[in-house]
């Protein structure tokens, strides 16, 4: 279902990708199990990581080396800046729908960036690879977006579904109808595979709460 480029794997040799692929769900606008372990989650947030300031988050493993490649584009890695506002300011947990709510608590509870599509839309095989410059996509809000040289993205034969900078696409995005899904999880230079690995088993731990019958179809790490 995946594969990662040459040019990707000849100049960042260490990134690895995780994939999730799942069947057989269904994507609420929120449920009442999700809603307890989302919570749960918080708490265990503000424990965890509540005596850290801006700094302290920013020098733990993965922030680290999210923000290293964010820095390197004068952006700041905004999984970071969700957490901080569980942790700073009170807020609770974007929960936009099931699917999709499941994936940030998985990407707060690890660090770990990852987008969602949907399977049914993905035009199969995907590919990760290093931007060039020029290519383009449809952001997530809608907005046209030519990509910066050293971006890393992933792609199917019709286009790009998302890039680590800029987010996932418009064109593969989850919606109300959406039963199948696909999660990819990028793990950049001092991510382990281990670590991509064990984010995207919480994920679909999260999923399960709503989803019981889900059927998981892949869950690989290149």
């Amino acid at each position: 279902m995946i594969s990662i480029s040459p040019t990707l794997s000849e100049k960042m040799p260490e990134v690895c990708i995780g994939l999730l692929a799942v069947r057989n769900v269904c994507n609420y606008p929120d449920h009442p199990a999700l809603q307890v372990a989302r919570q749960g989650l918080e708490v265990e947030l503000r424990a965890r990581f509540g005596d850290l300031d801006r700094n302290g988050l920013r020098a733990l493993p993965a922030f680290s080396a999210y923000d290293s490649f964010y820095r390197s584009f004068r952006k700041t890695y905004h999984v970071q800046l969700q957490l901080e506002s569980v942790l700073f300011k009170g807020k609770s947990i974007l929960s936009p729908s099931t699917l999709v709510g499941a994936m940030f608590m998985a990407e707060l509870q690890t660090g770990l960036l990852t987008a969602a599509h949907d399977l049914a839309v993905l035009d199969l095989p995907l590919i990760a690879d290093i931007a060039l410059g020029g290519e383009s996509y449809q952001r997530l809000d809608g907005n046209h977006q030519d990509l910066k040289t050293g971006d890393l993205y992933i792609r199917d034969r019709q286009g790009v579904l998302s890039s680590v900078i800029y987010g996932p696409d418009q064109r593969t995005r989850i919606n109300p109808d959406t039963n199948q899904a696909v999660y990819t999880t990028y793990g950049l230079p001092g991510i382990s595979r281990k670590q991509v690995l064990e984010g995207l088993e919480f994920l679909e731990g999260y999923l399960r709460l709503f989803a019981p019958q889900l059927e998981r179809e892949i869950l690989e790490v290149l």
